[in-house]
Protein backbone atom coordinates (compact mmCIF):
# COMPACT_ATOMS: atom_id res chain seq x y z
CA UNK A 1 0.00 0.00 0.00
CA UNK A 2 1.18 3.22 -0.98
CA UNK A 3 1.45 5.88 1.98
CA UNK A 4 2.06 9.60 1.50
CA UNK A 5 1.25 12.95 3.50
CA UNK A 6 -0.59 14.89 2.42
CA UNK A 7 2.45 17.49 2.11
CA UNK A 8 4.17 15.49 -0.29
CA UNK A 9 0.96 14.45 -2.38
CA UNK A 10 0.62 18.27 -2.94
CA UNK A 11 4.57 18.89 -3.26
CA UNK A 12 5.70 21.63 -6.16
CA UNK A 13 2.56 22.17 -7.04
CA UNK A 14 2.64 26.53 -7.40
CA UNK A 15 0.87 29.42 -9.20
CA UNK A 16 2.79 32.27 -10.93
CA UNK A 17 1.39 35.53 -11.77
CA UNK A 18 2.25 34.93 -15.19
CA UNK A 19 0.13 31.72 -15.16
CA UNK A 20 -3.09 33.75 -14.11
CA UNK A 21 -2.22 36.40 -16.83
CA UNK A 22 -1.97 34.00 -19.64
CA UNK A 23 -5.04 32.19 -18.40
CA UNK A 24 -6.93 35.15 -18.10
CA UNK A 25 -7.20 35.31 -22.00
CA UNK A 26 -8.61 31.86 -21.48
CA UNK A 27 -11.34 32.08 -23.58
CA UNK A 28 -13.45 29.92 -21.33
CA UNK A 29 -16.45 31.21 -18.73
CA UNK A 30 -15.81 28.22 -16.60
CA UNK A 31 -12.05 28.86 -16.72
CA UNK A 32 -12.07 32.18 -16.40
CA UNK A 33 -14.66 31.95 -13.12
CA UNK A 34 -12.39 29.27 -11.41
CA UNK A 35 -9.35 31.73 -11.60
CA UNK A 36 -11.10 34.32 -10.38
CA UNK A 37 -12.87 32.38 -7.38
CA UNK A 38 -9.14 30.73 -6.92
CA UNK A 39 -10.81 27.51 -6.78
CA UNK A 40 -12.44 24.46 -8.75
CA UNK A 41 -15.49 23.20 -7.02
CA UNK A 42 -15.87 20.16 -7.40
CA UNK A 43 -18.94 18.30 -7.47
CA UNK A 44 -18.46 14.80 -5.47
CA UNK A 45 -20.03 11.98 -3.86
CA UNK A 46 -17.95 12.53 -0.78
CA UNK A 47 -18.51 9.02 1.04
CA UNK A 48 -17.84 6.49 -1.24
CA UNK A 49 -14.30 4.50 -0.32
CA UNK A 50 -12.06 4.39 -3.60
CA UNK A 51 -13.50 7.61 -4.83
CA UNK A 52 -14.05 10.48 -2.59
CA UNK A 53 -14.40 9.67 0.85
CA UNK A 54 -12.94 12.11 4.16
CA UNK A 55 -9.85 10.28 5.98
CA UNK A 56 -9.38 10.79 9.64
CA UNK A 57 -8.10 14.51 9.11
CA UNK A 58 -10.67 14.97 6.75
CA UNK A 59 -9.35 15.53 3.81
CA UNK A 60 -10.91 14.03 1.03
CA UNK A 61 -9.55 10.89 -0.55
CA UNK A 62 -10.33 8.89 -3.71
CA UNK A 63 -9.69 8.21 -7.25
CA UNK A 64 -12.20 11.10 -8.25
CA UNK A 65 -10.96 13.32 -5.82
CA UNK A 66 -7.51 13.27 -6.87
CA UNK A 67 -9.00 13.78 -10.48
CA UNK A 68 -10.21 16.80 -9.59
CA UNK A 69 -7.12 18.31 -8.15
CA UNK A 70 -5.18 17.25 -11.08
CA UNK A 71 -7.72 19.81 -13.02
CA UNK A 72 -7.43 22.39 -10.50
CA UNK A 73 -3.85 22.08 -10.68
CA UNK A 74 -3.66 22.29 -14.43
CA UNK A 75 -5.75 25.47 -14.40
CA UNK A 76 -4.60 26.92 -11.44
CA UNK A 77 -0.98 25.51 -10.64
CA UNK A 78 -2.05 24.07 -7.08
CA UNK A 79 -3.39 21.05 -6.82
CA UNK A 80 -4.79 22.09 -3.48
CA UNK A 81 -7.41 24.74 -4.74
CA UNK A 82 -10.23 22.57 -5.17
CA UNK A 83 -13.68 23.11 -3.31
CA UNK A 84 -15.73 19.80 -3.01
CA UNK A 85 -18.93 19.95 -2.78
CA UNK A 86 -21.65 16.77 -1.53
CA UNK A 87 -23.74 15.78 -3.82
CA UNK A 88 -26.42 12.75 -3.74
CA UNK A 89 -27.35 10.47 -7.21
CA UNK A 90 -31.08 12.80 -7.39
CA UNK A 91 -28.93 16.36 -6.98
CA UNK A 92 -25.39 16.09 -9.07
CA UNK A 93 -26.86 17.05 -12.68
CA UNK A 94 -28.83 19.87 -10.90
CA UNK A 95 -25.85 21.24 -9.16
CA UNK A 96 -23.94 20.87 -12.77
CA UNK A 97 -26.70 22.51 -14.86
CA UNK A 98 -26.95 25.39 -11.95
CA UNK A 99 -23.18 26.15 -11.89
CA UNK A 100 -23.12 25.01 -8.29
CA UNK A 101 -20.15 22.75 -9.49
CA UNK A 102 -17.72 23.53 -12.56
CA UNK A 103 -17.64 19.65 -12.89
CA UNK A 104 -18.79 16.10 -11.55
CA UNK A 105 -16.33 13.57 -10.68
CA UNK A 106 -18.81 11.38 -9.00
CA UNK A 107 -18.61 7.92 -9.92
CA UNK A 108 -21.17 8.82 -12.82
CA UNK A 109 -21.64 6.75 -16.04
CA UNK A 110 -21.34 8.04 -18.99
CA UNK A 111 -25.08 7.30 -21.19
CA UNK A 112 -26.44 9.00 -23.86
CA UNK A 113 -29.42 9.84 -22.52
CA UNK A 114 -27.31 11.65 -20.02
CA UNK A 115 -25.59 13.41 -22.67
CA UNK A 116 -28.62 13.94 -25.05
CA UNK A 117 -31.06 15.44 -22.00
CA UNK A 118 -29.13 16.91 -19.47
CA UNK A 119 -26.99 19.40 -21.58
CA UNK A 120 -23.52 17.90 -20.44
CA UNK A 121 -20.33 16.27 -21.98
CA UNK A 122 -18.34 13.51 -20.69
CA UNK A 123 -14.53 14.46 -20.44
CA UNK A 124 -13.26 11.50 -19.59
CA UNK A 125 -13.12 8.21 -17.65
CA UNK A 126 -11.61 7.44 -14.87
CA UNK A 127 -12.75 3.90 -14.00
CA UNK A 128 -14.20 1.59 -16.25
CA UNK A 129 -16.74 -0.30 -14.02
CA UNK A 130 -20.04 -2.65 -14.57
CA UNK A 131 -22.93 -3.44 -12.38
CA UNK A 132 -22.73 -6.03 -9.79
CA UNK A 133 -24.49 -8.15 -7.00
CA UNK A 134 -22.96 -8.42 -3.16
CA UNK A 135 -25.08 -11.17 -1.19
CA UNK A 136 -25.53 -12.48 2.06
CA UNK A 137 -23.36 -15.58 2.02
CA UNK A 138 -25.68 -17.73 3.86
CA UNK A 139 -28.03 -17.24 0.86
CA UNK A 140 -25.98 -19.97 -1.02
CA UNK A 141 -26.34 -18.13 -4.32
CA UNK A 142 -23.28 -18.46 -6.47
CA UNK A 143 -24.39 -16.56 -9.72
CA UNK A 144 -27.00 -13.63 -10.40
CA UNK A 145 -29.11 -15.92 -12.18
CA UNK A 146 -29.97 -17.99 -9.30
CA UNK A 147 -31.37 -14.53 -7.84
CA UNK A 148 -35.60 -15.61 -8.79
CA UNK A 149 -37.29 -13.92 -6.41
CA UNK A 150 -35.04 -11.83 -4.25
CA UNK A 151 -35.26 -8.20 -3.00
CA UNK A 152 -32.65 -5.57 -4.52
CA UNK A 153 -31.55 -2.74 -2.47
CA UNK A 154 -30.28 -0.09 -4.96
CA UNK A 155 -30.41 4.22 -5.10
CA UNK A 156 -33.26 5.84 -7.29
CA UNK A 157 -32.48 7.98 -10.43
CA UNK A 158 -29.08 5.62 -11.20
CA UNK A 159 -27.87 4.38 -14.00
CA UNK A 160 -27.85 0.72 -11.74
CA UNK A 161 -31.84 1.05 -10.75
CA UNK A 162 -32.26 1.01 -14.80
CA UNK A 163 -29.22 -1.94 -15.41
CA UNK A 164 -30.97 -4.11 -12.55
CA UNK A 165 -33.93 -4.22 -14.13
CA UNK A 166 -33.05 -5.11 -17.69
CA UNK A 167 -31.12 -8.16 -16.37
CA UNK A 168 -34.36 -9.29 -14.41
CA UNK A 169 -36.02 -8.59 -17.56
CA UNK A 170 -33.88 -10.42 -19.94
CA UNK A 171 -33.59 -13.32 -17.46
CA UNK A 172 -37.07 -13.51 -17.10
CA UNK A 173 -36.51 -13.90 -13.49
CA UNK A 174 -38.80 -11.76 -10.64
CA UNK A 175 -37.57 -9.51 -7.84
CA UNK A 176 -38.16 -7.09 -5.82
CA UNK A 177 -36.90 -3.31 -5.79
CA UNK A 178 -35.67 -1.58 -2.35
CA UNK A 179 -35.57 1.98 -3.28
CA UNK A 180 -33.35 3.74 -0.92
CA UNK A 181 -31.81 7.08 -1.61
CA UNK A 182 -29.07 7.73 0.99
CA UNK A 183 -26.18 5.31 -0.13
CA UNK A 184 -25.35 4.82 3.75
CA UNK A 185 -29.25 3.38 4.34
CA UNK A 186 -28.81 1.37 1.38
CA UNK A 187 -25.99 -0.23 2.94
CA UNK A 188 -27.30 -0.39 6.68
CA UNK A 189 -30.81 -2.15 4.85
CA UNK A 190 -29.12 -4.76 3.49
CA UNK A 191 -26.50 -5.57 6.50
CA UNK A 192 -30.00 -5.69 8.54
CA UNK A 193 -31.53 -8.09 6.33
CA UNK A 194 -34.35 -5.86 4.75
CA UNK A 195 -33.06 -7.34 1.22
CA UNK A 196 -31.16 -10.21 0.01
CA UNK A 197 -28.78 -8.29 -2.70
CA UNK A 198 -27.37 -4.70 -2.59
CA UNK A 199 -26.42 -3.74 -6.42
CA UNK A 200 -24.31 -0.86 -7.19
CA UNK A 201 -20.73 -0.58 -9.75
CA UNK A 202 -19.01 -3.56 -8.55
CA UNK A 203 -16.07 -1.40 -7.46
CA UNK A 204 -18.22 0.49 -4.41
CA UNK A 205 -19.22 -3.27 -3.91
CA UNK A 206 -15.64 -4.42 -3.34
CA UNK A 207 -15.14 -1.35 -1.34
CA UNK A 208 -18.41 -1.64 1.28
CA UNK A 209 -17.53 -5.39 1.27
CA UNK A 210 -13.45 -4.37 2.18
CA UNK A 211 -14.81 -2.09 4.81
CA UNK A 212 -16.81 -4.86 6.87
CA UNK A 213 -13.21 -6.34 8.17
CA UNK A 214 -13.58 -9.57 9.89
CA UNK A 215 -17.48 -10.07 8.72
CA UNK A 216 -16.09 -9.31 4.42
CA UNK A 217 -16.56 -13.59 4.52
CA UNK A 218 -20.05 -12.84 5.38
CA UNK A 219 -20.81 -11.80 1.93
CA UNK A 220 -20.38 -12.83 -1.22
CA UNK A 221 -19.47 -10.10 -4.29
CA UNK A 222 -21.16 -12.45 -7.32
CA UNK A 223 -18.91 -12.64 -10.35
CA UNK A 224 -21.52 -11.58 -12.46
CA UNK A 225 -21.07 -8.04 -14.61
CA UNK A 226 -24.52 -7.26 -16.16
CA UNK A 227 -23.50 -3.67 -17.59
CA UNK A 228 -20.96 -1.36 -18.77
CA UNK A 229 -20.23 1.30 -16.98
CA UNK A 230 -17.90 4.16 -17.79
CA UNK A 231 -17.09 6.34 -15.01
CA UNK A 232 -15.53 10.11 -15.27
CA UNK A 233 -15.71 13.86 -15.80
CA UNK A 234 -18.77 15.67 -16.67
CA UNK A 235 -18.82 19.11 -17.62
CA UNK A 236 -21.94 21.77 -19.01
CA UNK A 237 -21.94 22.22 -23.32
CA UNK A 238 -21.21 25.37 -24.21
CA UNK A 239 -17.51 25.56 -22.73
CA UNK A 240 -15.36 23.76 -25.19
CA UNK A 241 -12.21 25.20 -23.56
CA UNK A 242 -13.23 24.17 -20.26
CA UNK A 243 -14.12 20.57 -21.58
CA UNK A 244 -10.82 20.07 -23.56
CA UNK A 245 -8.75 20.99 -20.20
CA UNK A 246 -10.59 18.40 -18.11
CA UNK A 247 -10.32 15.41 -20.68
CA UNK A 248 -6.25 16.36 -21.82
CA UNK A 249 -5.84 16.81 -17.82
CA UNK A 250 -6.71 12.83 -17.78
CA UNK A 251 -5.07 12.04 -21.04
CA UNK A 252 -1.47 13.64 -19.27
CA UNK A 253 -1.56 11.55 -16.80
CA UNK A 254 -2.18 8.30 -18.90
CA UNK A 255 1.13 9.54 -20.92
CA UNK A 256 3.00 10.44 -17.96
CA UNK A 257 2.48 6.85 -16.86
CA UNK A 258 3.41 5.74 -20.55
CA UNK A 259 6.77 7.60 -19.68
CA UNK A 260 7.01 6.53 -16.43
CA UNK A 261 6.69 10.28 -14.98
CA UNK A 262 5.84 10.44 -11.39
CA UNK A 263 5.73 12.80 -8.84
CA UNK A 264 8.88 11.93 -7.51
CA UNK A 265 10.80 11.99 -10.96
CA UNK A 266 9.45 14.75 -13.05
CA UNK A 267 12.00 17.59 -12.41
CA UNK A 268 15.30 14.84 -12.64
CA UNK A 269 13.19 13.82 -16.10
CA UNK A 270 12.48 17.06 -17.42
CA UNK A 271 16.17 18.76 -17.53
CA UNK A 272 16.96 15.74 -19.79
CA UNK A 273 14.09 14.95 -21.80
CA UNK A 274 14.85 14.48 -25.03
CA UNK A 275 11.49 12.62 -26.16
CA UNK A 276 9.59 15.65 -28.03
CA UNK A 277 5.72 14.01 -26.84
CA UNK A 278 7.42 14.06 -23.66
CA UNK A 279 9.02 18.01 -23.87
CA UNK A 280 5.35 18.61 -24.76
CA UNK A 281 3.64 17.00 -22.19
CA UNK A 282 6.28 19.04 -19.49
CA UNK A 283 5.81 21.99 -21.10
CA UNK A 284 9.22 22.38 -22.34
CA UNK A 285 8.41 23.00 -26.38
CA UNK A 286 5.16 23.70 -27.95
CA UNK A 287 2.44 25.77 -26.86
CA UNK A 288 -0.07 22.94 -25.66
CA UNK A 289 -0.96 25.16 -22.79
CA UNK A 290 -1.78 28.28 -24.80
CA UNK A 291 -3.83 25.62 -27.38
CA UNK A 292 -5.96 25.07 -24.20
CA UNK A 293 -6.10 28.44 -22.55
CA UNK A 294 -3.87 27.99 -19.44
CA UNK A 295 -0.11 27.88 -18.63
CA UNK A 296 2.38 25.40 -20.48
CA UNK A 297 3.22 23.93 -17.73
CA UNK A 298 -0.53 22.83 -17.20
CA UNK A 299 0.64 18.83 -17.66
CA UNK A 300 3.55 19.38 -15.26
CA UNK A 301 1.53 20.94 -12.63
CA UNK A 302 -1.24 18.31 -12.69
CA UNK A 303 1.64 15.46 -12.76
CA UNK A 304 3.44 17.04 -9.70
CA UNK A 305 0.97 18.15 -8.00
CA UNK A 306 -1.31 14.86 -7.90
CA UNK A 307 0.61 12.06 -10.03
CA UNK A 308 0.28 10.23 -13.04
CA UNK A 309 -2.19 8.13 -13.16
CA UNK A 310 -1.02 4.79 -12.01
CA UNK A 311 -0.18 6.48 -9.10
CA UNK A 312 -3.72 7.68 -8.36
CA UNK A 313 -4.93 4.08 -8.95
CA UNK A 314 -2.68 2.98 -6.53
CA UNK A 315 -2.77 5.33 -3.86
CA UNK A 316 -6.48 5.12 -3.88
CA UNK A 317 -8.07 1.58 -5.13
CA UNK A 318 -5.06 -1.00 -5.44
CA UNK A 319 -5.36 -0.99 -1.12
CA UNK A 320 -8.65 -2.52 -1.20
CA UNK A 321 -7.90 -5.40 -3.36
CA UNK A 322 -9.24 -4.21 -6.59
CA UNK A 323 -6.99 -5.30 -9.41
CA UNK A 324 -6.48 -3.00 -12.24
CA UNK A 325 -8.07 -5.39 -14.89
CA UNK A 326 -9.39 -3.65 -17.98
CA UNK A 327 -8.36 0.05 -15.94
CA UNK A 328 -4.71 -0.84 -16.78
CA UNK A 329 -3.29 1.56 -20.21
CA UNK A 330 -3.92 0.02 -23.12
CA UNK A 331 -0.43 -1.14 -23.79
CA UNK A 332 -1.05 -3.45 -20.22
CA UNK A 333 -4.39 -5.06 -22.21
CA UNK A 334 -6.31 -2.41 -20.40
CA UNK A 335 -8.46 0.13 -21.81
CA UNK A 336 -7.05 3.64 -21.07
CA UNK A 337 -5.54 5.41 -23.99
CA UNK A 338 -4.79 8.67 -24.87
CA UNK A 339 -4.18 10.60 -27.90
CA UNK A 340 -0.63 11.86 -29.16
CA UNK A 341 0.24 15.11 -27.62
CA UNK A 342 1.22 17.24 -30.74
Amino acid sequence: MMRMTVGALFAGAFLSVASVGAQAQSGSATIDAIIKRGEVNCGTAGNSPMFSLPDSQGVMRGIDADSCRAVAAAILGDARKVKFIPTTAQNRFTALQSGEVDLLYRSTTWTLGREGNLGALFASVNFYDGTGFLVQAKLGVKSAKEMDGVSVCVAPGTSTELAVADFFRMTKMKFTPIIIADVNEIQNAYLAGRCDAYSTDASGLAGFRFQQGDKAKDHILLPDIISKEPLGAMVRKGDDKFFDIVRWTYFAQLIAEEYGVTQANIDDIAKSATVPELRRLLGLEGDMGKALGVDNKWAYNAIKGVGNFGEMWNRNITPYGVPRGINNLWNAGGLHYAPPMR
